[in-house]
């Protein structure tokens, strides 16, 4: 089953999360739907969800250039060309000091995180300018905006995605492609339970000591969905999103200031 002339997008990480949802959201108004995962299993559950009809499934590890080169074909073949739109969602955090991450653990955030998304433009761009109006969505973070303890090599990774979806913006805009880059804050996916190697700690528990808000994947999913519609390169997923995003241009040093005094003496 084939896209039948729909519009068509690609998502990796779409097993679960925000992934999921948005593929969701996308076959809901109507367009077919590239599930791209490493997790088999949940592309299985994930298409019972969407409808075969509505979707095919690719097994896919991100950091693999050869296969997303097959996949990103075996699309085109089942889309008759056309790629409206490539979401690059799949990513990975560990959280902890930067002393105490493994070398595993910073090679991975940097290989998914990173590696992942520019493995996934390169791939897709022929598609996407065979395409016209197509848009290629980098999901990056907030993490993208102020470096945050306990997560370093997460927000070094975002900030990269940030610049290089700043960049592609530039350079594709003469391919007719348009870039978006979404900047959730923290969004209850699987990624809340990152902890580091040797540690009970993890995301959630920050959250919750902290008292920050947590979006749903739906709020994700509908800003991704809107972002299509708008102008700007960058779109913030939650209030307390655009929050950090206006102490970060206006009031640094006081933000600064505020985080190290959180830190243990």
């Amino acid at each position: 089953m084939g896209a039948n002339g729909r519009k068509s997008i690609f998502i990796t990480g779409a097993a679960s999360g925000i992934g999921l949802a948005t593929a969701k959201r996308f076959a809901k108004e109507g367009w077919f739907v590239g599930l791209a995962d490493i997790d088999a299993t949940g592309l299985t559950l994930a298409q019972g969800e969407i409808g075969a009809a509505n979707c095919s499934t690719h097994k896919l590890d991100v950091r693999d250039r050869a296969a997303w080169k097959a996949e990103m074909e075996a699309f085109g073949k089942a889309t008759g060309g056309r790629l409206d739109a490539l979401l690059n969602n799949a990513g990975i955090a560990n959280y902890g000091f930067f002393e105490d991450q493994t070398d595993d653990e910073i090679d991975r955030q940097i290989d998914i995180n990173i590696k992942g998304v520019s493995n996934g433009a390169r791939a897709g761009i022929d598609l996407l300018k065979a395409t016209p109006g197509s848009t290629l969505i980098n999901v990056a973070s907030c993490a993208g905006l102020f470096g945050a303890p306990k997560m370093a090599m997460y927000c070094a990774t975002k900030f990269a995605v940030r610049g290089l979806s700043e960049a592609l913006d530039i350079e594709f805009s003469r391919f007719g492609v348009a870039v978006r880059c979404i900047m959730p804050w923290f969004v209850d996916t699987p990624i809340l339970q990152a902890g580091s190697a040797g540690s009970n700690e993890n995301i959630a528990d920050a959250i919750r000591a902290g008292g920050s808000e947590v979006y749903t994947v739906e709020e994700a999913a509908d800003v991704i969905w809107r972002s299509l519609q708008a102008s700007e390169l960058h779109s913030i997923v939650g209030k307390a999103g655009r929050q950090l995003r206006f102490a970060t241009r206006f009031m640094p040093g006081s933000l600064r200031k505020r985080m190290k005094a959180s830190m243990p003496a």
